[in-house]
């Protein structure tokens, strides 16, 4: 089994409405579905629209919450060298839970699996999936639907 660190990070307003597990499945079915199987680490943060929305304005110049940012440490610099324990730090997810809450809602389905939606589709940016152009949102959503149904059947 790959050896994958999540830096898991729930404010403590949402600690109590959110199943770790299920997060810990949608980052680990992602990466193992495009074969990451080198040591990697990557951080996910579970947090409020106020701080999702400084982040949005800060490095997207947008003044408004939205449901999940993603940097990816490639993006950052294309000559970051691996540590030397040989563990890749793919990057950050910031979720925004009460958006989630909001998303789930409006779709008809359950908070948990609107998270879990929103980690597969941050673990895929930092792996380089893109959804600017119509062809590539297309692919990204493909790909998450195969993830969250997968991530569904092995949790029931």
């Amino acid at each position: 089994m790959p050896n994958y660190e999540l830096n898991l990070q729930i404010d403590e307003s949402f600690q109590d409405s959110i199943a770790e597990k299920r997060l810990w499945k949608a980052v680990e079915e992602t990466l193992a579905a495009h074969g990451v199987d080198a040591p990697v680490e990557l951080g996910l943060v579970i947090t409020d629209d106020q701080v999702v929305q400084e982040l949005n304005r800060s490095y997207r110049g947008l003044d408004a919450t939205t449901d999940v940012l993603a940097f990816a440490l490639w993006e950052q610099s294309q000559d970051f060298a691996t540590p030397p324990n040989g563990i890749l730090h793919l990057g950050e997810v910031f979720i925004s839970c009460p958006q989630a809450a909001r998303q789930a809602q409006e779709q008809g389905h359950p908070l948990e699996q609107e998270l879990a939606l929103l980690v597969i589709h941050g673990v895929l940016h930092l792996l380089g999936y893109d959804d600017e152009s119509p062809e590539n949102e297309q692919e990204m959503r493909a790909m998450e639907e195969k993830l969250l149904a997968l991530i569904a059947e092995e949790t029931e």
